[in-house]
């Protein structure tokens, strides 16, 4: 029996597509696709920052030995309606963090509330019991009104998923040099009504690598450029 060569050509290629897998387009794909994402891009000026559910630890007791509870917070309650200046850095404890990062930003409270900043905000991929403990061993004067997320300046907001910290396109890890898991690469930004205003992003943002840079992110910079606005 003999067969044309234009048949044999369609039979080989019925044949090789029926065995080629297809690409998948489900939710779970489209939610890693995503997720993928945030990851690798930094957010830009302009955009709206990610809206997530903050499990923070706020206070219900002026007195009590352990006067905090659970609270969920929203993105638009921390930022809503306010011009938030934020700085984001790898870890609560960590030498750069604690000796520089947090304490110029404490110092320079007072100063960038007068520029027009509502709150100021610092955040490290940490849960809250951290964070609380790092503010304390760092002097923060604590604000004992009930309600109050537990200190009077500089606010820590702990994003203990990395949920912000991957919305906004900034998650980086330093595994194989430090074995850290998923953290922050170091940033600042001003936050206008959940929208960023300006952002200052650490050179060299790549996965895993070991460099630390601390450059651009510091109060020094955000002053200098609200002084300019």
């Amino acid at each position: 029996m003999k067969f044309s060569t234009a048949l044999l050509t369609s039979l080989a290629l019925s044949s090789a597509s029926a065995f080629t897998p297809r690409a998948f387009s489900g939710p779970a794909t489209r939610f890693m696709s995503s997720l993928a994402a945030d990851v690798s891009t930094p957010i830009t000026e302009g955009s709206k920052i990610p809206s997530i559910t903050w499990k923070t630890r706020t206070r219900i007791d002026s007195t009590d030995e352990n006067p905090f509870d659970w609270k969920d917070l929203s993105t638009s309650d921390l930022f809503g309606g306010k011009r938030v200046a934020i700085f984001s850095l790898p870890g609560a404890f960590t030498p750069t963090c604690s000796s520089t990062h947090l304490p110029g930003y404490e110092a320079a409270y007072e100063e960038m509330k007068g520029l027009g900043i509502d709150e100021v905000y610092c955040l490290s991929v940490n849960d809250a019991f951290v964070m609380r403990q790092w503010g304390l061993s760092q002097g923060l004067e604590e604000d004992k009104t009930v309600g109050s997320l537990g200190f009077k300046k500089v606010k820590l907001l702990p994003d203990g998923a990395a949920l912000f910290t991957r919305g906004m396109g900034m998650s980086a890890t330093w595994t194989s040099n430090r074995g850290f898991g998923e953290r922050s690469w170091r940033y600042s930004a001003v936050i206008d009504d959940c929208k960023v205003e300006k952002m200052f992003i650490e050179p060299g943002f790549i996965q895993d690598s070991d460099p630390d840079p601390f450059e651009v992110s510091d109060a020094g910079t955000l002053l200098n450029y609200l002084k300019s606005k």
